[in-house]
Formats: C-alpha cells, sequence, structure tokens
C-alpha cells in the first residue's frame, strides 16, 4: 500500500486538507462548495440570471443525469428537448483514456470529440460568448451549458469517468492501441462498471476502517442494507467512497459536507491560460488519482454475463488491499473538493 501513500501523496500537490458519478450526493457536494464560493460576485449574479426560481447550483447539479431518465422522475420538457437534440448525451460524462497515463491527448486512445473534456470545453465557450458551430457543436444554450459545466464538472473529478482500465488478454492492466483493442488483444471495462467487487466482503473490510454515519435524529431509523452478492467497481466509486468521505468528517450531508471543507481552507492548485483549456488540466489531475484508484488492484479470470437485453459482456473479479476504503475514501474527499473549487473558479474566470 505504499503506492497508494505515495499517489494521494501526489494528489495532495493539487488539494491539501451515487452508476451516475459521485450519486447525487456528491454532486450536490461539489454544487454546494461553487454555490458558496460564488457569493457575492458577478459570478453569482450570472448564474442566478440562468437558473430558474428556487434552484441553486448544488439542486441542478445532478440534471444531467436526470435526463437519462432514471431515478428522477418523470421528464421535463426541458429534459425531453434537451435528450432529442442530443442523442449520445450519456457519452458526455467520461472519457476512457488509460489510467497509466499522464495526459488527455484529443484522438488519443479512449477519447471522442463529444467526450467530457470535449464537452466541457463547449460549455466554457457558450457561457463566455463564444460559441458557434464550431466551438459548440451540440448548439448547448446558456442555460444548458450552465447545467451540464455544473454536472461535468463533479463527473471530471471522479477517477473513474477519466482513467479506465483495459485488461490484457492474457490477464493484467495494459495501456493498449487502437488497434489492440479492435483485434481483442485487450478489453475496456466500461469505466470499472465491468470489474466486479465482493461486496460482503468489502463491507466487512470497510466497517472495520471507516467511522460509522453520525446519528441524524431528524430522519427515522432505517435497516442496514443487506450486501449484494458483487458490487461494480464504478459503482463504488461513484457512491460508496462519498459516503465514506461524508462520514469521516462527520457530515451528515451535501451542504454541511461543503461547509466543513471550505472551513479547512484547503490549497487547490490554480488553472492557467483561457479557461476553455481548463478541462485538460482537470482531466490530467485526474489521471493522478486514477493511478490510485488502480494500485494494487488485480483483476481476475475473464469471465462472461448476459444483460437484461440479452447482450453478452465481459467481466473481471477484482481483488483489492484490506485498507482499500481508507486511501480510497481520502482521494474521494480531495477530487469532491476539487471539483467545487475548479467549478467556483471557472465561473469567476467566466464572468469576473
Amino acid at each position: 500500500m505504499n503506492k497508494l501513500a505515495c499517489i494521494l501523496a501526489l494528489s495532495g500537490a493539487f488539494v491539501s486538507f451515487n452508476a451516475h458519478a459521485w450519486g447525487n450526493d456528491g454532486h450536490r457536494a461539489v454544487g454546494a462548495i461553487a454555490d458558496q464560493l460564488i457569493k457575492g460576485s458577478n459570478a453569482e449574479k450570472q448564474v442566478q440570471a440562468l437558473l430558474l426560481p428556487g434552484e441553486s447550483l448544488a439542486k441542478v447539479a445532478s440534471w444531467a443525469d436526470c435526463v437519462k431518465g432514471t431515478y428522477c422522475g418523470p421528464q421535463t420538457e426541458e429534459m425531453v428537448a434537451y435528450t432529442t437534440a442530443n442523442p449520445k448525451h450519456s457519452e458526455y460524462h467520461y472519457t476512457d483514456v488509460p489510467f497509466q497515463l499522464s495526459h488527455y491527448e484529443d484522438h488519443g486512445v479512449g477519447t471522442t470529440d463529444h467526450d467530457i473534456v470535449q464537452t466541457l470545453k463547449q460549455c466554457i465557450a457558450v457561457l463566455q460568448g463564444k460559441g458557434d458551430a464550431t466551438t459548440n457543436p451540440h448548439n448547448f444554450t446558456p442555460r444548458q451549458a450552465l447545467l451540464m459545466l455544473t454536472h461535468l464538472s463533479g463527473d471530471i473529478a471522479q477517477p473513474l469517468h477519466v482513467g479506465e482500465g483495459y485488461v490484457g488478454k492474457h490477464g493484467g492492466f495494459v495501456v493498449p492501441t487502437q488497434k489492440q483493442l479492435d483485434d481483442k488483444e485487450a478489453f475496456a471495462t466500461q469505466g470499472g462498471n465491468n470489474l466486479l467487487l465482493d461486496d460482503i466482503k468489502l463491507t466487512a473490510k470497510s466497517s472495520e476502517l471507516i467511522p460509522a454515519a453520525p446519528a441524524d435524529d431528524s430522519k427515522p431509523a432505517t435497516p442496514p442494507r443487506a450486501p449484494q452478492t458483487t458490487r461494480a467497481f464504478h459503482s463504488y466509486w461513484d457512491t460508496t467512497v462519498v459516503n465514506y468521505a461524508f462520514r469521516r468528517i462527520g457530515a451528515r450531508n451535501p451542504e454541511q459536507f461543503a461547509q466543513m471543507v471550505i472551513a479547512g481552507e484547503p490549497v487547490v492548485a490554480p488553472n492557467s491560460g483561457d479557461p476553455v483549456t481548463w478541462p485538460y488540466q482537470w482531466a490530467d489531475q485526474t489521471l493522478v488519482v486514477a493511478k490510485l484508484a488502480y494500485a494494487d488492484v488485480v483483476p481476475g479470470a475473464m469471465a462472461q454475463q448476459t444483460s437484461r437485453n440479452g447482450e453478452v459482456y465481459n467481466v473481471w473479479p477484482l481483488a483489492i488491499p484490506d485498507n482499500y476504503p481508507v486511501p480510497s475514501s481520502a482521494a474521494a474527499k480531495a477530487q469532491l473538493i476539487q471539483g467545487g473549487y475548479h467549478l467556483a473558479a471557472v465561473l469567476k474566470a467566466i464572468w469576473p
């Protein structure tokens, strides 16, 4: 686990101190941090002009997941209009750069012209008033650009939404060429969704390493959830590590998490250059943490499963270190802070 400590220390050079990236609580935390950091600024005025009455960055932070129609209830007319105009919208949330690499490169393995980096660039350009057919091929409106920027600023901080684990034909994680992928010499794991953890063992490990959640007298007691047999590695990073990060500082909800981490005065490295280039810097920083996410993690033998619609896909059982919840939850806390501070910084840069 020394590698984990070293990588976490490296990620600390950038920050000191629920399958939807970060889940609802994580995205709300990112939005809540930004809400507080832009208070009293011109950026706050411009943001409020694009939001509806009663909305905040925290409240709209999951909008881009809600449009998928999976867990937020009926779709609004605004959501239907967006998804109709953007049939590939679900692919805007991630890129699949091999986690072993240090930089996101245009047209590199795992990248697309509509991945998270390219989509964030479009959102920023639109809000800068520079959107045209070249810089805004999705034809985002300013409000859509703000909604997507708010959400994707959280997504790009989730390690598995940037760094992909590719498994070689003969086992182990590899850095593939496109030809190797096409020739089935290496396989994508869909952002870790096809890497499976033993949920019962993981729950047992975490119960010894992560403190219990603080009591919340405002809510009725609910029985603990029975562990699943397996859990996707991606799901673990989406929601479980967020829950652990909240527990470790005693935060009961995203707004309280935001207040507590801001009070700690974290040091976040500034971005440089035109804000439209910042998503590249964000992706590179997250690749540092993706190396932590995959450190000492070992895929087992490939197997196959069949989805509900009859599609056969590859899966790999995953072995992780016993104390994995400790560095992963610390990294999650740092990345949620990154997402919130980056969102606030880019909004202030767009509207100084």
